[in-house]
């Protein structure tokens, strides 16, 4: 048994070695993170040195409606073409799916992974989600995933290539380089491309490094998606075309440089590209029509394609919300998205309400306010704004994780917040903009159902850079605002209505304060440590639920070397172990599926409030939503089998070899019989015979956590199959079944080391031919790690590395005899999965856990 233990106190769980890695990856992401928004806003500052803040608002006022009418048409033909991608990326997978569904999925994923692109709203997370929900295999998702990256990076290339080609005696003067060396580039990409499509022609797979082979797709689907690509180009640099000055840039430099700006985006990893394609587009610009008129086409830009899709977007999730059930398969995974995709409205929300608060009013906006607003009211109300906006970034973290408290905090900021826009400046657009954001959270209210304190939240280090960055964005934006007015120090005491800069000094200041207290706040919070072992009680509760479920492996909870983790109504719990930093929960939560979100909630929380990372070990494929929603990424551990008892049977050719085995078997004088739980007590001296012979042949040591032991107090517990030899007893295998007689599964399985050959097989077809008999619907016959790990190019490091594994792993473990022996009963496989944070937590979380099984880092390395 695995003794768990909590961090000694005194101990800071962030400061072991484990965690290493983790902190040198943050501190890099952090460091260029930093470094990019600064060479970023110093890039910005020097291209709109001469432009004014007033302008650019102009220019966005005067903007003829017929462009922006001709822009709202190239977007939406431009997201058309991008559902182009999946269609061809899940005929690549061989997956079926109607093409409504796959329209909407792509919409969906393209409209939110432009605009936010972080966490589970990255478009991969998305379509994984809404596709598995349609049917589709989590292997075929990730292929499909793979593919769209490819085609995506392929398509850019070569119709950047074009544009490069095309525009490469304008492109030569702006960088300063031979136009024949552009041209050159140019015509190598496009040949490399034409050859790519000529052997996918002539080949279907080609070999890469001697280990890896690439299915090729056919010509025409190549041919087909290059058509995609360039439609969606075009539309979408369409889009801003039409809003950009006559004369702007030609329309080749135009192309190749706004592939350049997207591609930098994409390389930068800033949602949208925020800032990094303005910087491109700028200086494609530069010198040939005003800044300000530029500056002014890219915000509208970015209003129109990126801001507009994402509200038809959370409007169609909202939809969902409002049919009364949504109790297709789809629509509910569509609509547990909505937290994640409301976290992201909100934060957006208070970004543009600190922007609005670092920014001036119209005169004549000032002088109607001056006329009807007290100047009190006015300063309350644009100080208040601020504060709202950064309080919402923080709320948005309790929406994400689905808290009631952030709910009703988020609502009640919302709507004050936009009360007081009219009086803040008379803005009725964004007290509109705010009614419609409070309209949002009041339909999907059901979603926020998790009761938890909104002051216990700890927040990532990157959730604080993030809060940061907005910070200096804000300040940036009160400078440029307010590059006219001089610094004073009386500015801070200026109180009236024309006082613009004094009034948004003001409110930065208290954003900033309040933003320092906070973090201080976080920094020195004690955290609370460890929790303690089960108890008999742990027990006889896990023991209530158990007998009101389903499955046959969750009884073994009653192990007592695991904790446990019980909802609100005591009817679900998780049992999981703790070993380092890892905290990990074993199986899916067990009980009513209407409690297992809150508690995967519970319990990452909890891990994270004691410094630990939470992971959840071989969870099924219909439960990954959950995990999903939970922040948590998906990694495939192999596959499960179970045998479909009523489809059992010894008779035709395929089963030969089973049913001469079994009659092998008895014709060497092998009895089978199963044990009652009430008689094995009396059995239990013969059992340890046999078990202790078993552990010496192999030199090994008792197991656990996902794994039985030969524990007299836990097999009393259990029926025992037993395989006798005359009287000696020769095999056994104790029995974990549901009490609806639904699932039934061996856990220990022990022989002597001159037991007949054939005993184990006859031993799991008698108990196969018993359970059937019995009225059980399957039997389960257990993992095959690393196995149906997906083997092409396109698919993940993790499954090339679990392929590997599987393939040149038998020095360390029988993977491939496993899987054979199994697959002699043709079992039905599914696959397991872990989830678990990204990085190396995956790694870390899978050493912790083979260390609770085996009983120590020591046991991992011992045979059997």
């Amino acid at each position: 048994m695995t003794d768990i233990q909590a961090p000694a106190p005194g101990e800071s769980p962030a400061t072991r070695d484990d965690d290493a890695p983790d902190r040198v990856r943050n501190g890099l992401l952090v460091a260029l993170a930093c470094a990019l928004a600064v060479l970023v806003l110093h890039a910005l500052s020097g291209l709109l040195a001469e432009v004014h803040y007033q302008d650019v608002v102009d220019e966005i006022a005067a903007m003829p409606s017929s462009r922006l009418l001709w822009a709202v048409l190239a977007t939406a033909a431009s997201y058309l073409a991008l559902t182009g991608y999946d269609s061809s990326a899940l005929r690549y997978a061989g997956a079926t799916v109607g093409r409504g569904t796959v329209m909407l999925t792509a919409f969906i994923a393209y409209a939110l992974s432009n605009t936010v692109g972080l966490g589970v709203l990255t478009g991969g997370a998305v379509r994984l989600r809404l596709y598995s929900a349609a049917g589709v295999e989590a292997q075929q998702v990730a292929q499909a995933v793979g593919f769209n990256a490819v085609a995506f990076g392929v398509g850019m290339t070569t119709f950047g290539a074009m544009g490069l080609a095309w525009g490469a005696p304008a492109l030569a003067t702006t960088l300063g380089v031979p136009a024949l060396l552009l041209e050159g580039a140019a015509a190598l990409t496009l040949a490399g491309m034409l050859a790519f499509v000529l052997l996918c022609r002539q080949r279907r797979s080609v070999m890469i490094h001697r280990h890896w082979q690439l299915e090729l797709p056919p010509a025409g689907l190549v041919l087909r998606q290059l058509l995609i690509s360039g439609f969606d180009l075009a539309f979408a640099a369409a889009a801003l075309w039409c809003l950009l000055p006559d004369g702007a840039v030609p329309l080749p430099s135009f192309v190749a440089y706004y592939v350049v700006g997207i591609a930098l985006g994409v390389l930068s990893h800033v949602p949208g590209g925020l800032g990094v394609f303005e910087a491109v587009i700028l200086l494609a610009c530069a010198g040939r029509v005003p800044a300000e008129q530029v500056a002014g086409a890219l915000v509208i830009y970015r209003v129109i394609y990126y801001l507009l899709p994402l509200a038809v977007a959370v409007l169609m999730l909202a939809a969902y919300e409002l049919r009364s059930g949504a109790a297709a398969p789809f629509a509910r995974a569509a609509v547990r998205m909505l937290p994640a995709v409301l976290a992201s409205v909100t934060v957006m929300t208070g970004v543009a309400l600190l922007m609005s608060g670092m920014t001036p009013l119209a005169d004549d906006v000032a002088e109607l306010q001056a006329l009807h607003v007290p100047l009190p009211l006015v300063e309350a109300a644009h100080l208040f704004g601020s504060i709202v906006g950064l309080a919402l970034l923080f709320i948005a973290r309790g929406l994400f994780h689905r808290l009631d408290a952030a709910w009703w905090a988020a609502l009640v900021l919302v709507l004050v917040a936009g009360v007081l826009a009219v009086p803040k400046g008379v803005n009725i657009g964004e007290a509109l903009a705010l009614l419609v954001c409070a309209s949002l959270l009041v339909v999907t209210r059901r979603q926020f159902e998790r009761r938890s304190s909104l002051f216990e939240q700890s927040f990532e280090p990157l959730w604080w850079l993030c809060v940061a960055t907005v910070l200096g964005v804000s300040l940036w934006m009160l400078l440029f605002a307010y590059q006219d007015v001089e610094y004073a120090h009386e500015l801070w005491w200026q109180f009236e209505f024309d006082a613009h800069a004094p009034r948004s000094l003001r409110a930065l200041m208290a954003v900033a304060v309040i933003a320092l207290a906070l973090a201080l706040g976080q920094l020195f919070r004690v955290a609370r440590l460890g929790v303690g072992g089960s108890t008999a009680a742990d027990l006889n509760r896990a023991l209530a639920v158990l007998e009101r479920q389903s499955s046959a492996d969750a009884y073994l909870a009653l192990m007592g070397d695991k904790q446990f983790l019980f909802s609100d109504s005591g009817e679900a719990f998780i049992m999981y172990g703790q070993r380092g930093r890892s905290w990990i929960a074993l199986f899916d939560p067990v009980g009513p599926q209407r409690e297992w979100a809150e508690l995967v909630w519970r319990f990452k929380e909890m891990a994270h409030a004691r410094g630990g990372r939470a992971a959840f070990y071989q969870v099924r494929p219909q439960t990954l939503p959950i995990y999903l929603d939970a922040g948590l990424r998906v990694y495939k551990l192999g596959e499960e089998a179970h045998v479909p008892l009523a489809e059992f049977s010894l008779k035709g050719p395929r089963r030969a070899n089973l049913r001469h085995g079994v009659n092998r078997a008895e014709r060497e004088g092998l009895t089978f019989e199963v044990i009652p739980c009430e008689q094995v007590p009396h059995w239990l001296p013969a059992l340890r015979v046999v078990s202790d012979a078993w552990l010496n042949e192999h030199d090994t040591q008792e197991k656990g956590f996902s794994l039985g032991a030969f524990d007299e107090a836990y097999l009393a517990r259990q029926s025992v199959a037993v395989v006798k030899r005359g009287e000696q007893l020769v095999a056994f295998a104790s029995l974990l079944h549901s009490p609806q007689n639904s699932e039934a599964t061996l856990d220990l399985m022990r022989h002597l080391p001159d037991a007949p050959n054939g005993t184990m097989d006859f031993l799991f077809v008698r108990l196969l031919l018993h359970f059937q008999a019995q009225g059980f619907e399957r039997f389960g016959l257990g993992m095959a790690p690393m196995s149906g790990m997906i083997a092409h190019p396109l698919a993940t490091r993790w499954h090339r590395l679990g392929r590997l594994v599987f393939e040149h792993g038998e020095r360390f473990y029988n993977f491939r005899g496993l899987r054979s022996f199994k697959d002699k009963f043709e079992p039905v496989w599914e696959p397991r999965y872990l989830a678990a944070p990204g990085g190396i937590a995956p790694l870390l979380a899978l050493t912790d856990t083979a260390a609770l099984i085996s009983g120590g880092l020591r046991g991992i390395i011992s045979k059997g």
